[in-house]
């Protein structure tokens, strides 16, 4: 998923370049950003479904395959429309999350998923990759260079993923996407998508918008804020097993109460105090922390909630963490141009996590009720 996630990330660290390089507003340069999260939010579900039925050997080496096509692209790409359209299929790369978390779960005790997933997901660190790495191969060898240096490991990995993986053990042919998506009928799908749309939309959001608020607000070089980037997306990627471990050993909704919380008081201290630097990096340093623990917590649940749709449910909740980080970079940028400052957009991330604070209260308080009844009369 590392090599994946470089490519899904490819086009934030570089946008203050492109910028310069066809006259971007703070508008159209949060659309770049913004758009490879799109394709790689909504084909989770599709990818999620495919992964259930055929498994994921095949599902996830055609993916890395393909997406070959648009990184060979890209290298060649002249004008701001065509880095869009390179973009919006280079988001394909996010889709790999769906595929490889199902891949994970069908391999892993009922006890352990928690921990195994969070370990899977360190994958999300090939963003910070990216953001490393990206800049200076532009500066040594141009823009082309970026994407199709990316080839290499996507083709190695697709080898590697066919000739020496095994497959899906319970990959069934005879399922239907009607009956796949009859999870939508449940309350806890519709409840896991809000609260992923606001953690891992952080991560998202901040993983392809920072560079540029970093840019705009401190005046920082690409190297610089891809390197303070890759920072927040390391420290929001290595905790998420911690909320996974968490989840396996306490109630997830306590642990996601706290999240919440964190995520509130870190949106609370970016709105008023985004262009001092020091509060930018404590208050997104405790938004990746929080975040990171709140992705890990999620879906620890998934697969708990949900054992035999395990793919189905992680398509549709990873489509909405991946919308939840698609929204708040073009939020931003139209903020920006209209107001001049960011600040109404991080009220709003505040606005968010309260109300996933409210909704997990209420549902935590409710099983807690439950198993206190169910306790009393075994008693």
């Amino acid at each position: 998923m590392v090599a994946a996630f470089m490519v899904w990330g490819a086009f934030s660290p570089l946008i203050n370049q492109f910028g310069e390089m066809y006259n971007l507003t703070a508008t159209e340069k949060s659309v770049l950003a913004a758009v490879p999260v799109l394709l790689g939010s909504v084909m989770r579900v599709p990818l999620g479904i495919l992964t259930e039925k055929y498994g994921g050997r095949k599902v996830y080496t055609l993916l890395l395959l393909f997406l070959i096509l648009p990184l060979a692209a890209a290298g060649f790409a002249d004008s701001y429309v065509t880095l869009l359209v390179c973009a919006f299929f280079l988001g394909m790369a996010g889709t790999s999350f769906a595929v490889s978390m199902t891949f994970v779960s069908k391999w892993t005790p009922k006890e352990k998923q928690g921990t195994a997933l969070g370990i899977n997901a360190l994958g999300n660190a090939g963003t910070a990759a990216a953001s490393l790495a990206l800049p200076s191969i532009a500066l040594m060898a141009g823009m082309e260079w970026v994407f199709w240096s990316l080839i290499i490991p996507i083709a190695a990995m697709a080898v590697l993923l066919w000739f020496f993986t095994p497959e899906t053990p319970s990959a069934d042919t005879s399922r239907t996407v009607k009956g796949e998506l009859s999870v939508l009928a449940f309350k806890h799908t519709w409840m896991l998508s809000l609260f992923y749309f606001v953690t891992f939309g952080i991560f998202v959001a901040f993983g392809v918008y920072l560079p540029t608020l970093l840019t705009d607000l401190f005046g920082l070089s690409a190297v610089d804020a891809g390197m303070r980037t890759a920072g927040f997306i390391v420290l929001a990627t290595f905790i998420r097993p911690l909320g996974g471990y968490a989840a396996d050993k306490m109630a997830p909704g306590r642990i996601l109460s706290a999240v919440f919380l964190g995520i509130t008081a870190g949106g609370a201290m970016l709105t008023i105090g985004s262009e001092n630097i020091i509060v930018m990096t404590f208050a997104s340093l405790l938004l990746a922390a929080a975040a990171g623990i709140g992705n890990g917590a999620v879906f620890k649940l998934v697969p708990s909630l949900f054992p035999s749709s395990t793919g189905t449910v992680t398509g549709i909740v990873g489509a909405a963490g991946g919308l939840g980080g698609f929204f708040p970079p073009i939020i931003l940028g139209v903020v920006k141009d209209m107001t001049g400052a960011y600040a109404i957009g991080f009220l709003l991330l505040a606005a968010m996590s309260i109300c996933c604070l409210v909704v997990n209260k209420k549902e935590y308080d409710n099983e807690k009720k439950i198993r206190q009844l169910k306790e009393a009369q075994a008693g």
